[in-house]
């Protein structure tokens, strides 16, 4: 089984987030293979080990994003593939032809990836790289189990738990609780310096969508910032229709949700 995971490198969790110039500050900062990726790499080694076939591990982003890559092979994936972005301000539609570019001339019986990233967090690359392939999708997996060229997936859906089937191949992304991933051994860091690992270029797919989407994206970030200190709570004294009163005030004079 052949089984291919789209990887990120994201933030730590644990950085604190500086933004200069309506930008964010890379000075200094951690970064870490996005953390609902790794439920994808641990799912994937363990359907290796139990079908056979290897792992696959892609990446679209700057040099520094080997280290994610690197990260997965540790794990014990078999190869990488990092698609180095250019400095281009790829949306999640380019990067999605990116990896339908690459990912279409592969073999393969299972993608696998993160429900999201927690940078950008909008959980749609995976769905529109599955529309271009046209394979089945399933978002927010928590089990996948694999038989009989089918897979038998629960996904969460809003705290309730749907329970679906698709044809292989497919296409699935991890939810928190689908497994534990593996942390890298000693031996693990050292087999992945002497794994595979390919390097491309966005001037290695002689695409006109391509140029097209990673020049012209369809979204554009309008502006980045910090949430507002967070004020301190009110308390409202009273009878308790005065009290509904003065919560009414509130709601529309300073939480601006009705006029």
């Amino acid at each position: 089984m052949n089984i291919i995971v789209l990887a990120k490198q994201t933030f730590d969790t644990e950085e604190k987030i500086v933004i200069e110039q309506g930008t964010i500050s890379e000075d200094g900062v951690k970064f870490v293979l996005n953390p609902y990726d790794e439920y994808a790499v641990e799912q994937a080694i363990q359907l290796r080990d139990e079908h056979g076939g290897k792992v696959t591990v892609i990446a679209i982003g700057p040099e520094r994003a080997a280290e994610a890559l690197r990260t997965a092979l540790a794990m014990g994936a078999d190869d990488a593939v990092l698609i180095d972005d250019q400095g281009a301000a790829l949306d999640e539609h380019a990067v999605a032809q990116i990896l339908h570019a690459h990912v279409s001339q592969q073999a393969y019986d299972l993608i696998l990836g993160g429900n999201f990233s927690v940078d950008n967090g909008s959980g749609q690359v995976a769905i529109r790289l599955a529309k271009l392939l046209g394979i089945p999708h399933v978002g927010s997996i928590t089990k996948l189990v694999i038989q009989d060229g089918h897979a038998e997936v629960e996904r969460d859906a809003e705290g309730d738990t749907e329970r679906l089937t698709a044809a292989l191949p497919a296409l699935f992304t991890a939810q928190q609780g689908l497994n534990e991933p593996r942390y890298p051994s000693l031996q693990g860091i050292m087999k992945a310096k002497r794994k595979p690992f390919q390097q491309l270029s966005l001037a290695d797919f002689d695409s006109p969508s391509i140029v097209s989407a990673s020049q012209e994206p369809l979204t554009a970030r309008v502006a980045v910032f910090t949430p507002p200190p967070r004020q301190a709570g009110k308390r409202l004294s009273g009878t308790p229709s005065e009290q509904a009163q003065q919560l009414i005030e509130l709601l529309q004079t300073e939480a601006k949700l009705f006029t």
